[in-house]
This record gives C-alpha cells, sequence and structure tokens, in this order.
C-alpha cells in the first residue's frame, strides 16, 4: 500500500506562517449579558448560525435564570445561571468571585439533563421543591452533578429543552462549523468595547487568547493587509479576512495542490486517485462523487463535480477523515460467540466516586460508568442497619449506600448506552439474613433481567453469547456445592487483596474455617454463568473446561500467572472468564495498565473508572471501537482452544507502522487566566501492546504556538503482536525545569486505525472533547 507520493506536476507550497495560539473553551471569560434587541450583536452570531437566536427557551436562557442549586439537606442557594452569546458556555454565579473560567460550564460537557428528582442528590435533599420543578446537568468525566431547581416548573422546562436543542445543534455541526463557532466566539470577547470593530490591541488580545504568540511585527504586517479602509481598526469583510488568514492551512493545500495540479481544483478521478493512496477499502469514482456532493460547500464545483479547497478541508476535518475506521464505530463484530471470547469494559470498586479510604459512595458512579460503556460493575455488601445491605469499601471511611438504590440505578441505566449483557460481581460481606435480602432486592427491581437459570436448562458446555444475554444481568458470586459439607460452609468469594500465601500449597483445615463464609441458598441460586471460584494452578494440559467459573485475580498473581504460565492462561481463558483487580495497596484508588491483562486473553480488566490516566485512556481506547457496547472481540490467537501464543514470546516483528506528525491545530490554552501563558507542544506516540511491542517516541516541540504548530516528523515502530496493540497519541505543554503538562490525546487500536492523511481529534483527561483541537498526521502501516 502506498503512503504517500509526490508527483512531478506537483509544487512544495511554502512553509506555515508563524503560529498562532489558542485558549481553550475553559479560558473563555463571560460576557455581559445581552440587551433588548441582542439577537443584532456580534456575539450573537454565533447562535445565529446555529439557527436558535428566535427560539423562545434559548432566548430565556440568554436573559439569565435565579435556579436553587442543592447540595444537601440543608445547602440551597439561589444563584444566577445565563446561557452566554456564544451558545457554548453557561456562566454562573458563585458567593465568592473567582478566576472567570470557574464560572462557566460548557454544552459540550454535558452528558446528560434529567428532569425530576432523577439523581441521587435529589432524591435525598430535593423533597422541599416539587419534581416538575427540578433538573439535573450531569457532566462528562468526574465533574459532580448539578442540582437545581427553578422557580416554576416551566422555566425548568425551558432550560431542560434549551439545553437539548443546544446540544443536538453542536452535535450537529461539523468540524469546520464547530471552528467557525468557536474563533468567532473568541473575536467577540476580544472586542473589549464591543463596538464590532477590532484594533491591533484587540487583535493582539484575540491572539493571545486562541494560544499564539505571534511576533508584532508580523502580527501587524497581518493586520494592516487586511485593513482596506487604513483607519487602524478591523471591521465586517476585513475581520472575516484577518480571520480567513489566521486559519489558512498551509501543509492542506500542500496536498490538494499535489492532486490538483494547477487548476486548484479537484476532479472526481484527482480525488478518486487520492482516495487510492490514502488506502481507502471502496475506493471508486462513484465514491469519489458521493464524497464531492457531501462536502463541497460551493454549489457550481459541486454541479461540475469538483472539489475546492474549502470542499476537501470539509472532508479531511469528517468523521470520514478521522484515524478512528468509521465502520468500527457502530456494532460490527460477530456477537454470537461465547462470553469468554470478548474483552468486557469492567470497573473496580465502582461505587466509588474518589480514593478508596475515605471517598463517597453514590448510586451516580454506577450511572457514570455505564455512560462510559462499563458491562461489568462491584458490589462490595456489607451489614446494614434494620435489616437492609450497604454498598461501601468496608473498614475505611468512605459512606454507604443501600444495596437496593444501586440495584434499581442497575435497572434505570445499565442498557441506556449498550443493550449487552452486565455482570454485577458481588463481595459478599453479608450474614445470610441479609444475603437473602440481597437476593430478594435482585429478584424483585430487576424482574425478568435477571438471569435466575440457565437458557437451555442443561450444564451448558460453553457460556452463551453477548447476542443471546441481550438486555440480561448476570451475577457474580459464590455457588453452593451440589453436596454441601456437613457445616453448610463454602469458602468466601471476598477477594484476597493482600494474598501473601502460595495459592498451590493446600490450607490448612483451620485456616479454611477460619475464612470460611456462609452463603444463603437465595444468592447461591442466581449465580448461574459466573459462578466465583479461586484460581489455584495452571497445568500445561489443563482440565476438561469449566465455563460457569469465574477467577478473581489481584493485578500481582495475574502478572506472575502471565510470566510463569503465559500459554496454559491463554488457553484457559479462551474457556473461562477471569477477572483481574488492583492491589489493595492502591489506597488513593490509582490504576494499572490494563494492557498486561487482555495480551493474556483476561476479559473483565477492572480499573477504577473514578481515576483518570493514562490506563483509562487505554481503556476507552480499548472500548472506543464496536458501537462502544462495553463488548470487543478477542484476536483469533486468544480465542482458539489449541492456540500456541505466548504474550511473552510472541515471535518476529510482523508490521511496521509510520506516522509522520505534521501539525496540530486549536490546542486548549492550559492557564487560562495568564494570557501570556503560551504552550510549547510536542507530540509522543505510544504503543501498548506485548511487552515486546511496547514504545514510546516524540517530536521536537514548538516554541510557543499552541494554534497552528508545525512539525513535520516521523517516527517508526516495529510490531510483532499488531493485534493486540494500542495507539495512544499525546500532546504536552514542554517545560524544561518541571514535568511536561498533559495537554490532550487520543487512544485506539491499531486495527482501528485508517492509513493515509487523518485528524486525530483530541479528547481532555476526563475523556471530553476538546473540539476544535486537532492532530493532523499521515499514517502507513505495513505487513511483512
Amino acid at each position: 500500500m502506498l503512503c504517500g507520493r509526490w508527483r512531478s506536476r506537483h509544487r512544495r507550497p511554502e512553509e506555515p506562517p508563524v503560529p498562532a495560539q489558542v485558549a481553550a473553551p475553559s479560558a473563555l471569560p463571560s460576557p455581559p449579558a445581552p440587551q433588548d434587541g441582542g439577537t443584532k450583536r456580534p456575539g450573537l452570531r454565533a447562535l445565529k448560525k446555529m439557527g436558535l437566536t428566535e427560539d423562545e427557551d434559548v432566548r430565556a436562557m440568554l436573559r439569565g435564570s435565579r435556579l436553587c442549586k442543592i447540595r444537601s439537606r440543608t445547602w440551597h442557594k439561589e444563584r444566577l445561571y445565563r446561557l452566554q452569546e456564544d451558545g457554548l458556555s453557561v456562566w454562573f454565579q458563585r458567593r465568592i468571585p473567582r478566576a472567570r473560567s470557574q464560572h462557566i460550564f460548557f454544552v459540550q460537557h454535558i452528558e446528560a439533563v434529567r428532569e425530576g428528582h432523577q439523581s441521587e442528590g435529589l432524591r435525598r435533599f430535593g423533597g422541599a421543591f416539587a419534581p416538575a420543578r427540578c433538573l439535573t446537568i450531569v457532566f462528562k468525566g468526574r465533574r459532580k452533578n448539578l442540582d437545581l431547581a427553578a422557580p416554576t416548573a416551566e422555566e425548568a422546562q425551558r432550560w431542560v429543552r434549551g439545553l437539548a436543542k443546544l446540544r443536538a445543534r453542536l452535535d450537529a455541526m461539523s468540524q469546520r462549523e464547530r471552528l467557525d463557532h468557536w474563533i468567532h466566539s473568541y473575536l467577540h470577547r476580544a472586542d473589549s468595547n464591543q463596538d464590532s470593530k477590532m484594533s491591533f490591541k484587540e487583535i493582539k488580545s484575540l491572539l493571545r487568547m486562541v494560544n499564539v504568540d505571534m511576533n508584532d511585527m508580523y502580527a501587524y504586517r497581518l493586520f494592516k493587509e487586511c485593513d482596506r479602509s487604513n483607519n487602524e481598526r478591523l471591521e465586517g469583510a476585513e475581520i472575516e479576512e484577518f480571520l480567513r488568514r489566521l486559519l489558512k492551512r498551509p501543509e492542506l493545500e500542500e496536498i490538494f495542490h499535489r492532486y490538483s495540479g494547477e487548476d486548484r481544483v479537484l476532479s472526481a478521478p484527482e480525488l478518486l486517485e487520492f482516495l487510492e493512496d490514502q488506502g481507502e477499502d471502496g475506493a471508486t469514482l462513484a465514491r469519489a462523487q458521493e464524497l464531492i456532493h457531501t462536502y463541497e460547500l460551493n454549489e457550481i464545483a459541486k454541479q461540475h463535480e469538483l472539489m475546492t479547497l474549502d470542499g476537501f478541508m470539509m472532508y479531511l476535518l469528517s468523521p470520514e477523515g478521522a484515524a478512528l475506521d468509521p465502520a468500527h464505530a457502530c456494532v460490527f463484530q460477530d456477537m454470537n460467540q461465547p462470553l469468554a471470547h470478548y474483552f468486557i469494559s469492567s470497573s473496580h470498586n465502582t461505587y466509588l466516586t474518589d480514593s478508596q479510604i475515605g471517598g463517597p459512595s453514590s448510586t451516580e458512579a454506577y450511572v457514570r460508568a455505564f455512560a462510559q460503556g462499563c458491562r461489568c460493575v462491584e458490589l462490595d455488601c456489607w451489614e446494614g442497619p434494620g435489616g437492609e445491605p450497604v454498598i461501601y469499601h468496608g473498614h475505611t471511611l468512605t459512606s454507604k449506600i443501600l444495596f437496593r438504590d444501586v440495584i434499581q440505578a442497575v435497572r434505570e441505566h445499565a442498557f441506556a448506552l449498550s443493550p449487552y449483557p452486565v455482570i454485577l460481581s458481588l463481595e459478599n460481606h453479608c450474614g445470610l439474613e441479609q444475603q437473602a435480602a440481597m437476593a430478594r432486592h435482585l429478584r424483585t427491581i430487576l424482574g425478568d433481567m435477571l438471569v435466575t437459570q440457565t437458557l437451555d436448562s442443561q450444564n451448558p458446555e460453553q457460556l452463551p453469547s453477548p447476542e443471546q444475554l441481550k438486555g440480561r444481568v448476570l451475577v457474580k458470586g459464590k455457588k453452593l456445592p451440589a453436596a454441601r459439607s456437613d457445616d453448610g460452609r463454602i469458602l468466601s468469594d471476598r477477594e484476597e487483596e493482600e494474598e501473601e500465601e502460595d495459592d498451590e500449597e493446600e490450607v490448612g483445615a483451620a485456616e479454611q474455617r477460619r475464612r470460611a463464609k456462609q452463603i444463603s441458598p437465595e444468592l447461591s441460586a442466581l449465580a448461574v454463568y459466573c459462578c466465583a471460584s479461586r484460581l489455584r494452578t495452571l497445568r500445561p494440559a489443563p482440565p476438561p473446561p469449566q465455563p460457569c467459573q469465574v477467577s478473581s485475580l489481584s493485578e500481582r498473581k495475574a502478572k506472575k500467572l502471565i510470566r510463569e504460565a503465559g500459554n496454559s492462561f491463554v488457553r484457559h481463558n479462551v474457556h473461562q472468564l477471569t477477572r483481574v483487580y488492583p492491589l489493595g495497596l492502591r489506597m488513593n484508588s490509582a490504576n494499572y495498565s490494563p494492557q498486561e491483562m487482555w495480551n493474556s486473553g483476561c476479559q473483565l480488566v477492572a480499573l477504577n473508572f473514578q481515576t483518570p490516566g493514562y490506563e483509562m485512556d487505554l481503556n476507552a481506547g480499548r472500548f472506543l471501537i464496536n458501537g462502544q457496547c462495553g463488548y470487543v472481540l478477542k484476536p483469533a490467537c486468544l480465542r482458539q482452544p489449541d492456540t500456541t501464543f505466548d504474550p511473552e514470546c510472541p515471535g518476529p516483528p510482523r508490521t511496521t507502522l509510520t506516522i509522520q506528525v505534521l501539525t496540530a491545530q486549536q490546542l486548549p490554552k492550559l492557564n487560562a487566566e495568564k494570557p501570556n501563558s503560551i504552550v510549547d507542544p510536542l507530540v509522543r506516540i505510544e504503543i501498548h501492546g506485548v511487552t515486546s511491542d511496547c514504545a514510546r517516541k516524540e517530536t521536537n516541540y514548538v516554541l510557543n504556538n499552541g494554534f497552528n504548530p508545525c512539525w513535520r516528523q516521523t517516527l517508526q515502530f516495529q510490531l510483532r503482536a499488531p493485534e493486540l496493540a494500542l495507539v495512544r497519541f499525546v500532546v504536552e505543554d514542554y517545560d524544561t525545569t518541571s514535568p511536561n503538562d498533559f495537554v490532550g490525546q487520543f487512544t485506539l487500536p491499531l486495527n482501528s486505525l485508517k492509513q493515509g492523511y487523518r485528524h486525530i481529534h483530541l479528547l481532555s483527561k476526563d475523556g471530553a472533547s476538546l473540539s476544535p483541537a486537532t492532530l493532523f498526521v499521515h499514517i502507513c502501516i505495513q505487513g511483512s
């Protein structure tokens, strides 16, 4: 496959202009509230382009509302909330004024808006307010829910409807529209006297806002070239001309001219040639014509089946021009294989919203996990007052929540994003009476969702498939043996997080009795396909598989098995589920790298979803594909019963990955409160796979330019097990005296990475979009 090429008629374009710099949306200061007739104000251009300036709900949000923020039974504070004229952010009042960026939240960071008492906070503390007056704004990432009560039900509905319209319009925007919207919102903020004219001082302010430290002479020359009226002010068409020059993409022009030649337009055959060089599947003349009709903005060019530079940029900034294969964004894998053949998105200590020592427990943590595609959640169950079991991290200061409330949250939210089965991993510390209460709540609340018997009423030879279990909930817990011992006791299913003993040795009878625990028949009956069992040893010739048994291993024990019995562990995981969890020593709920566990075929690699970091980036990247349904089919080498694959000895290199890092666009400004603080970006590409494939390489840094930095550097990697590899693109702000600051990242499986010229759409630490921030790269994947 070609990795891009030059043709003799192509001209090398000039080098990119001096970079300009862009501030992250979090840096946006709040403009004043609109006056009467505000739809004519320049700041409302963004809303006008969204087609929402005349919408009554949006106009009411622009005027603002005094809403009551609810945090506890006694903490109810009235605050002013007002939609800003950019249509992208909401300003809110604080008792103590803080930095401007601390008074704003962004529409693109909203996960959901719930009406009524549909959050844990409002159910507990909102009794004084009628449900019709209440709403909850749920944010992506770690930000807490915002529980609000409006003065009237109608005002609450205006915010619910208005936010829904803004979110829908934002989701429907192309990347080019987002960029236009974004730059005009900054333009409005830089116009200090709101006269719709830009002095050179205001232009310099704009450049700092958008993360560029442009040389004064160059900036003034650009300013004067656009000042056609020669009055030291830019207005109207002059401002648009300045923005066009600022947003110019020389590297895209270079590629476009390479294929279009001297006439500066792409015909359908020329676009087809570009698609073929990109390595696009199904590249035909008809496909090229379809792309012209989809992305070309000029109607005359479209009628003649020609693509201009603007249309070409629209295409490359669209999902079809992104690094992630669009065909992998929906459910595209075979979902009819046994559960053991899939990686399954799994959470550890799901109830926690912070550390496992003193952090709060919340049902909202389960809702957030499900919203991130999680399919296996953990419930640490302990004796509670009044015969009601509770969930918390035992023997710590973490708060407690009712078991039944968690099960209710499972019923309401488990299948909002994915229809495929959910596994409830029970860590049971309750006595027989409260175990029976747990079983009763599971049956009565979940009803037909709960799997209470095998699908074919026989002992299964293999686990059912995700397709067979759509919409169903499985319980992972201890199963009473068919023939119970005299005292009716079996080992507890409590995870031994600090397991110092050698599991291969027989545990003495006294020790066994000490650790023993009774299991309620009612709860035992619900462990159908996920019966907790201890994995003591692995032999080269494994015994007949027991598909319904699930082993839970600490990360330390799992690593030991991978090291000492790599292939045997892989074969074990072909037939049975294995759950891996973090060591208990991780007091701050830090995570381990899940990649090593996936390499050996472990399905349920449980992470602390509340703790952001590269480990959760890898998890999000692994489950980014297949419709983000939480199930990803393992590679064939991890599904074959007689596989010889060993992650410690994967064989010789088979694939060469070459990535040319070209440019970045509109990187976020890290220090919103310091106008002169500009990022010095570098790009690091990481490979996460089998041990011999793991690598990281980075570019040089570019000084003082987060707007359009240019690198043109090539990084190359040799891979032995490409089917397991994840590729992580990271942008950092270089610092000579301290660790680099994180700017953004994007992670995806190598097998879902498209070749050719691609845009990488960057995400924040919490996984929220940093739109319009992108990387522009060229990717080539060659097999040996």
